[in-house]
């Protein structure tokens, strides 16, 4: 066998195989042998039926199975010969078939980059903390005892911050369209959970039945959709006003707070407020220190392994609204939409590989075992988890790759040039 590679665009590759005329008509002569000790024709004892007759008879597919091996199995050998890593399946072309040449065929693929990591000392990533004022205290405070207060009818017109409860049936030139309608549907107007127009119709309306026109955004995740018209018949059920909880026992009980009164229940909120913001700060810089990374090394990557990550986030984004590909038609949340983030996750994940090995970094069973260690303090009852996790060789294998990360990010904070960024709770919240 010999092979010949070719480079055609960016990382596409084309690579020639022939294999000797010999492999051929010994691979050949095999399947016919096995044939003939099998073979039944008329005026012939099994096993007696002359080659030529058997070729005649069983020719051409012995040919295509033999072609189909060979092609199989030179493929890898071909690939390892040049020292190949493809990311796709190859386009196979046979070239030529003449068994009394040498079979000849063709493979075109994507390959992987090669990629040296740069760690350049002349860009900073930002080191991300947040500041938290009583302001942001006293805003949380506020938050939970609306989140845990009570809704309660009230006999007025609806004006903002009001809990609605409808039904509603939208049209589109006098055409329903999917996802046109509900009952009892619980609505707080101020919200901005409905496309535009549609709070703003309800405000200042009685219980009643009435008509109200919106206009999906032109960004709407249903291409069909967007920029377009609806108009939508409301009925109006109840109105309802928020009452919002004491601060007594029965919130620290809700909250699982160990309290006695609300001063402690704001410094539990303050205390649980900063535990979030060390997350939030771990997790900003982490970003910061990949898009640092983005920036500085320049790489094409395979357009086969961009399009089956872009499929996998359409995938959960339509898992996240009760919806499955096989039911979802492709103008909701266009493959396309996806592209720019599937690119940066696949050049991230190629470059988290070959960090991990420059700086030789590994996640052993102590790594490990010191990981899910820390995670389990995170549940009431550790042990259960822990021996929980033991018996998930899938959620394993996810600790071990965060463990991973952990221990990458740990080497770029070293490696990296960094400048102090200070985020407001208020802004962050407000994100």
């Amino acid at each position: 066998m010999s092979s010949k590679l070719k480079k055609l665009k960016d990382l596409e590759r084309k690579l020639t195989v022939s294999i000797p005329v010999e492999d051929y008509n010994s691979k050949f002569q095999s399947k016919l042998n096995n044939i003939k000790g099998q073979a039944k024709l008329d005026g012939f004892r099994k096993g007696k039926v002359p080659n030529d007759v058997l070729e005649q008879r069983y020719g051409k597919s012995i040919h295509a199975d033999v072609v189909n091996d060979l092609i199989q199995s030179s493929y890898p050998e071909a690939l390892a010969e040049n020292k190949i890593r493809p990311a796709s399946a190859p386009t196979v072309n046979l070239e030529s078939e003449d068994p009394s040449k040498p079979i000849s065929y063709s493979a075109v693929f994507e390959v992987f980059p090669e990629i040296k990591p740069k760690l350049s000392r002349w860009t900073n990533y930002d080191k991300v903390s947040i500041s938290i004022t009583d302001s942001d205290i006293d805003l949380a405070l506020k938050d939970i005892v609306k989140r845990y207060g009570d809704w309660k009818d009230v006999k007025r017109k609806a004006k903002k911050d009001d809990q609605v409860v409808i039904d509603f049936v939208g049209k589109i030139n006098n055409e329903e369209f999917e996802g046109n309608s509900a009952k009892d549907f619980k609505l707080v107007l101020g919200s901005n959970s409905m496309i535009p127009g549609f709070e703003d119709g309800i405000l200042n309306k009685e219980l009643s039945e009435f008509s109200i026109k919106a206009t999906f955004p032109d960004d709407y995740f249903k291409s069909d959709l967007a920029g377009v018209e609806a108009e939508f018949q409301i009925t109006l059920k109840n109105i309802q006003e928020l009452h919002e909880a004491n601060v007594d026992k029965d919130l620290f009980k809700k909250l699982d707070m160990d309290v006695k009164d609300e001063a402690g229940f704001k410094d539990e909120i303050r205390k649980r407020m900063a535990k979030e913001v060390k997350v939030q700060e771990k997790d900003l810089t982490k970003e910061s220190i990949y898009e640092t990374l983005l920036k500085t090394n320049s790489f094409n990557v395979p357009k086969v392994t961009v399009k089956e990550q872009a499929e996998l986030m359409r995938k959960d984004a339509l898992m996240r609204i009760g919806h499955t590909e096989d039911k979802s038609g492709d103008d909701l949340f266009p493959i396309d939409t996806f592209m720019e983030n599937a690119e940066k996750r696949v050049k991230l994940d190629l470059l988290f590989a070959e960090l991990i090995n420059h700086f030789e970094i590994t996640a052993d069973s102590k790594t490990l075992e010191s990981f899910i260690e820390k995670e389990s303090e995170k549940y009431k009852d550790s042990e259960q988890f822990k021996q929980w996790v033991k018996n998930q060789p899938q959620q394993l294998e996810q600790f071990r790759m965060i463990a991973l990360e952990e221990q990458l990010i740990e080497n770029l904070e070293k490696a990296l040039k960094s400048k102090d960024k200070v985020i407001k709770f208020s802004e962050l919240a407000n994100k």
